[in-house]
């Protein structure tokens, strides 16, 4: 089984169990996915396609944690939980011929030339 998940479910949860490691697999009912319209540059056609996925898991609530792994999970993760949720964000940039027109590079600066190239 893969380390990712493959589809949504239609509640916003995920599709299949994930496989964390050896012993430890998170069951689907306690992931949810959401996707969104990735921020950034880009030209007309930008964002008007779903390029942007966040994935959740409550830490603090799951019941597929051993107690001496959710306790590791919430003093490690700390900073980067909010409300005992872990929320993983990944966006995709578009493909370049959708990120609109490039702007030519400037060209380098001139250096001025120096008193002994004038003397």
């Amino acid at each position: 089984m893969p380390n990712q998940v493959r589809r949504a479910g239609h509640d916003g949860g995920v599709a299949d169990d994930l496989r964390v490691n050896s012993w430890l697999v998170i069951p689907a009912s306690e992931l949810r996915e959401r996707f969104s319209r990735s921020s950034g540059p880009g030209g007309q056609s930008v964002n008007t396609t779903d390029s942007r996925v966040e994935l959740s898991f409550d830490v603090r609530g799951s019941t597929s944690l051993p107690e001496h792994a959710r306790e590791r999970a919430l003093r490690r993760l700390a900073s980067r939980l909010t409300d005992g949720v872990l929320t993983v964000a990944a966006s995709a940039a578009p493909p370049a011929d959708e990120a609109g027109p490039r702007r030519p590079r400037a060209p380098p600066a001139r250096q001025a030339p120096s008193r002994a190239d004038q003397a």
